[in-house]
């Protein structure tokens, strides 16, 4: 299925965080980018956009765009950018004729949303528009500037921004057939040159079905307060991982976002986060295996340290939309090594100190449950993931903390222990919570 965004206008409310409102950046990725990505991950391959303001500016910077990810993107000039956004659907109408998505450049939405609203069945001559009956404290909506819908039937029966009252809003994404453009162009006639003009038009023919997004989120970002409300959603869907330990989600998670937004504005990428992490974790393991305080305290700090660069990695690729298999592979593959190289050394560090054969035993079910541990998280997290809620969780996060603690405080032989225990006492958990879901 074939994709048109509108990318003409010129943004003047976001002109201080870019001239061009499509290259506005969110969290160092540009309006249009997100968007683009966001229909991609729903499975759209080919893309139409229609230029205006700064059209050069924003062509270059697509073309570019298209050829790193691969993409196909045509660009559509609309020479009368400064009318109403409807002129720029109409571009389209000679290059598409087939039913297709129409978004907006600065709509920041769920790619669920896509994902359900391409498979609806339509017939010849509708558009199917998707609205969001949650009018009531609707945070992500400005009020003013949300363009509202009277729904009726689950046809939409008008549409507007100058309603006063209305059941839902127009969140700026369609199914659309070749119909829309012959709307457009009636409406143009008539003098009102907006896309609203031409669902008017289909809406009074009873032709605007209405698709509810159902919770699913999409930012309008129209000015610096959406932009701000924008990016701060964008954080919070990392922030409430399903699968993030309670070390992960309310300690390290905080410090690794901050360094993740200023690394969005570098061209880094994860895996080369990964590999970082990976080797700070060798340097703390070597410090570990030394005699003394200050070695087992300086490797306890650079492991904490890579735990939480490690989150880094993830969010980057989630943010910039560069989540690959082997990526996420790659990870866990370094994240094993550096687990039994971290107790490895403090299992070393212990020994020296004490010269007890019994510290090598605990070692080892320290570093069998922790390896265990992270076989049994993928069915683990598997399974509950597809519950979509919160659920109890002891992992890496948690592990890698106490060594942090351990060392800081002295203890290395507490805090190998204490893994020791609690990491078997989880695999074993596990195992009862999942025996009993799939007998």
């Amino acid at each position: 299925m074939k994709c048109l965004i509108i990318a003409s206008g010129r943004g003047s409310r976001l002109a201080t965080r870019s001239p061009s409102k499509p290259l506005t950046p969110v969290l160092g990725l540009p309006l249009i980018a997100r968007v683009i990505l966001k229909a991609r991950k729903a499975g759209i391959k080919e893309f139409y956009i229609v230029t205006g303001y700064r059209g050069k500016e924003l062509q270059e910077y697509l073309k570019l765009f298209a050829e790193e990810r691969r993409l196909k993107i045509t660009c559509l000039h609309n020479e009368n950018w400064e009318r109403e956004n409807g002129l720029s659907v109409l571009k389209a109408k000679d290059v598409i004729k087939e039913k297709f998505i129409l978004l907006m450049s600065d709509h920041i939405i769920d790619e669920n949303i896509i994902k359900k609203l391409k498979n609806q069945k339509i017939s010849d001559g509708e558009v199917i528009l998707a609205v969001d009956s949650n009018i009531k404290n609707n945070r992500f909506v400005n009020i003013d500037d949300a363009t509202k819908v009277i729904v009726k039937d689950q046809r939409v029966v008008d549409i507007g921004k100058e309603l006063e009252s209305y059941n839902a809003y127009d969140t700026g994404v369609f199914l659309c057939t070749p119909a829309i453009f012959k709307a457009l162009k009636q409406s143009s006639e008539r003098g009102n040159t907006s896309l609203s003009g031409g669902m008017k038009i289909l809406a009074r023919k009873s032709c605007v079905k209405a698709f509810d997004v159902n919770g699913n989120y999409w930012i309008d970002v129209d000015d610096e307060a959406q932009l701000m409300r924008a990016e701060h959603h964008l954080t919070r869907i990392l922030i409430n991982k399903e699968c993030d330990g309670p070390v992960a989600k309310y300690i390290n998670r905080p410090f690794s976002l901050r360094i993740t937004k200023f690394l969005m504005k570098t061209k880094i990428q994860p895996n080369t986060i990964t590999v970082f992490c990976f080797l700070i974790s060798i340097i703390a393991a070597l410090f570990l295996s030394l005699k003394g305080y200050l070695p087992l305290a300086i490797g306890a700090v650079l492991a904490q340290l890579a735990s939480i660069l490690d989150g880094c990695d993830g969010e980057i690729a989630r943010l910039k939309d560069l989540e690959t298999r082997f990526g996420g592979w790659f990870d866990a593959v370094l994240d094993r090594y550096a687990d039994a190289l971290l107790l490895l050394g403090l299992t070393y560090h212990i020994f020296q100190e004490m010269n007890n054969p019994g510290v090598i035993f605990l070692g080892a079910a320290a570093l069998i449950g922790s390896l265990i541990n992270s076989y049994t998280a993928e069915k683990y997290d598997g399974f509950f993931s597809k519950k979509r809620n919160q659920y109890f969780r002891i992992g890496r996060d948690l592990r890698i903390f106490i060594i942090f603690l351990g060392g800081l405080f002295n203890q290395p032989l507490a805090a190998l222990v204490l893994i020791a225990f609690l990491m078997n006492i989880e695999n074993i958990r596990r195992i009862v919570v999942l025996s009993r879901a799939w007998s």
